[in-house]
Formats: structure tokens, sequence, C-alpha cells
């Protein structure tokens, strides 16, 4: 799918073909390919990897345009289970045009995409706003623990240790591409004379390279926290099962031994106890087994079990 947009009073609206400055393919079919490949002169593996969420960014240079290739994180679907994965973003910066390819369609909103004056800040505003929606989803990320972890504090179901097994995983993800991106914008900050950044969007690529910076420095310390968190539920949740096998002993002891006694004196046998045609010694037997019962709480306390 094609849509096409164009610089207007500083921000980017959609537009008709002939006035293209700005053209997104989203998911592009094999038609579409082919007049990126052969009208444009992209490079086919280069415009593959636009398209590939295992791809590595990466800045190359091309005869009649700069290609980039970033990462941004995919849009969750509840199908996921809290498995949050990344997606490449192809960006091809032409004298006249950018052409962006990606498989989930980019949103030109906010107040990052005003007073916009040259193709090189849609370019570098776009890397930022990707920077963004990876501090986004790690609000999220954080979020969601926190609902996670009071879950399976009260309750023991497989299910939330997976979800957060799955969100620590997610975090790893995170970490890779956006350190990818990270060498992504600085390539673009040693190659902005060659490329030929005007002052403003070089000044505003070390903003970008802060932002980035700090997003990483934030993903990093979410997953070792998220880390450091599942290794002490999961010795939570083994003492926890510990106390509950021991409760569970006990009360099977409670029950057992006066079993037992009950089932010597009912033995098809003479009852070794006098008064045998009175209830005496149903209350005898009756007595013994509770005595046993106390007897066991005795020493469970005793013993501080």
């Amino acid at each position: 799918m094609l849509k096409i947009y164009r610089l207007q009073d500083g921000k980017v609206v959609e537009a008709a073909s002939g006035e293209a400055q700005i053209l997104m393919y989203v998911n592009p079919d094999d038609i579409e390919k082919n007049y990126l490949i052969n009208t444009l002169l992209l490079d086919e593996h280069t415009l593959n990897s636009s398209l590939d969420p295992n791809e590595l960014g990466r800045l190359e240079f091309e005869t009649n345009h700069m290609a980039v290739i970033s990462k941004r994180p995919r849009r969750y679907s509840s199908k996921d289970n809290f498995l949050l994965k990344v997606d490449s973003v192809g960006l091809f910066l032409f004298a006249d045009k950018l052409v962006m390819v990606t498989r989930e369609e980019f949103p030109f909103e906010g107040r990052i995409f005003a007073r916009l004056r040259s193709l090189q800040d849609v370019f570098i505003k776009v890397v930022f706003t990707l920077i963004r929606h990876f501090e986004e989803h790690l609000l999220v990320i954080h979020s969601i623990s926190d609902e996670l972890e009071a879950e399976i504090n009260m309750s023991m179901s497989n299910k939330n240790l997976i979800y957060m097994f799955n969100l620590e995983k997610s975090l790893v993800y995170y970490l890779n591409a956006i350190n990818s991106n990270s060498k992504v914008i600085e390539k673009l900050k040693m190659n902005s004379v060659k490329i030929g950044f005007n002052p403003d969007v070089v000044e505003f690529l070390e903003d970008v390279i802060i932002e980035n910076a700090q997003c990483y420095e934030q993903a990093n310390t979410y997953s070792q926290v998220l880390s450091s968190l599942m290794d002490a539920r999961a010795s939570i949740i083994s003492n926890n099962l510990n106390i509950r096998i021991k409760m569970l002993t006990i009360l099977s002891l409670c029950i057992m031994l006066p079993t037992l006694i009950v089932s010597l004196f009912s033995m098809n046998m003479p009852l070794p106890l006098p008064f045998k045609d009175t209830l005496i010694p149903f209350w005898i037997v009756v007595g013994l087994a509770g005595l046993s019962i106390v007897a066991i709480v005795l020493a469970w306390r005793l013993r501080k079990w």
C-alpha cells in the first residue's frame, strides 16, 4: 500500500501523486517492489531488509540516495501474550523525496512534526519518533510488570509467570534494537557533512543521540530489575510451595493417626476393654483418637514445624 505526503506550512499532509515528496510503502507488493528497485534504483537487499524484523540497523550510501535501516517496536497483539517484538523501517533519503518502507503505517502526528522546513527535518524526526516509541513501550512494560507482580503474589498460576518471562524476553529484543539504532545515529553524525545536513539538523541529531542513550539505559534498568524479580519470585513460589506441602503433611497426620487408632479397635476381635455391654469402650476409642490429634498439634507447636 502506498501513501503519499508532502510538506505544507511546516507540516506533513497527504498529497496527490504529482506533489509527492514523501512516499510511504506499507507492506509493498511485488509491483511496488519492482518500481522501487527498477525506477528509484533501491538496492533489492536493502529493500528486503526494511521488511525483515531480524535485520540489524545500518547506514548505506547509494548513487542517488542514502539508505537507513532503523528499528521500531511492533504493534502489540493480544495473541502475543505480552511478548513484544521489533520491526525494521527503511528510510531512503533522495535530494527531492523521502521514501519509507515499513510493515506498519507510520503516523506523522504530534508536536514533533511541526515547523518542518525540509525533508532532512522529516527524516531525522522520524528517527527520533522511533526512539520515542520505544520509550512509550518501556513505560507500558513497567506498568504491566507491576500488575503481573501483584497477581503472582496472589496466585501461583503458571500463566502469569509465562507473561513475566515474555516481558523479560521482550526487553532483550528492545535492548538489541535500541543499541542497533544508536549505531545508525552515530554513523549519521559522523557522516553529517557527507550527507549535507544543515546546522539545525546536526544540532537536533545531538538531541536524538542523548534521547537514544537515555532510552537504552532505561531499557537496561528495567531488564535488570525484571530479571532480579523473576529470580526472587521463583524463590518465593518455591518457599510457598514448601509451606503448603508441610501444612498438608501435618493435616494428613491429623487424619491418619486417629484413623489408625479407630481401625485397630474396630477389628473383628474382642476389645481389650471392660464394660463390654456399655458405650464406655466407644468413648474411650474416640478419646484416644482425639488425644492423638492433640498430641500432633502440641508437637507442631513445640517443635515450630
